[in-house]
């Protein structure tokens, strides 16, 4: 059964690997991270774990029973309560609903562990998986969301309020 993991430096092999075997899967809905993302992993790793120790981002990932990466889970941009919410999934487990469970779950953890109130996420307008996983997932588009930040394709941002719409996991 697939855990949901707060991400450690002990992670870094398996999420690299993770990153590498669905780069070209990742670049067909969202913007590819660049040679230069992989060259420098091992620092960017660090920098994302300093991060998380300050407090101002949580980063998870999904690990299978062998170990290996599943999706990545990431809470940054903490301020007054509030969250961005990114994710990624592996290709051979897209469309079998573990993104939209693992969201839910997220949900969960930002409410109860780090005192989020409200999370917002972006998605690109083309990309029909991800707003289908926010939507299951309690979400609501709120408007749109700048092509900038969505490798320059047209988006719409999502919310959802943890207090008003307080976050369940259903049962398995």
């Amino acid at each position: 059964m697939p855990e949901l993991k707060r991400l450690h430096a002990g992670h870094a092999p398996a999420v690299l690997a993770f990153e590498l075997a669905n780069r070209a899967y990742f670049a067909a809905s969202i913007s590819d991270r660049g040679d230069e993302y992989f060259a420098q992993f091992t620092d960017r790793h660090s920098a994302l774990l300093a991060e998380q120790e300050a407090g101002i981002c949580a980063f998870y990932v999904l690990v299978a029973e062998d170990g290996s990466v599943l999706g990545r889970f990431n809470l940054y941009d903490f301020e007054d309560g509030t969250a961005v919410l990114g994710y990624r999934v592996a290709q051979h487990v897209a469309g079998r609903g573990v993104a939209t469970a693992t969201v839910r779950e997220l949900c969960v953890l930002a409410s109860a562990r780090h005192g989020l109130r409200i999370l917002r996420a972006a998605t690109a307008r083309d990309n029909a998986a991800s707003q289908n996983v926010l939507t299951k997932a309690g979400f609501t588009p709120v408007g749109p969301a700048d092509p900038a930040d969505l490798g320059g394709k047209p988006g719409t941002w999502y919310q959802r309020d943890l207090e008003a719409q307080p976050c369940k996991v259903p049962p398995s």
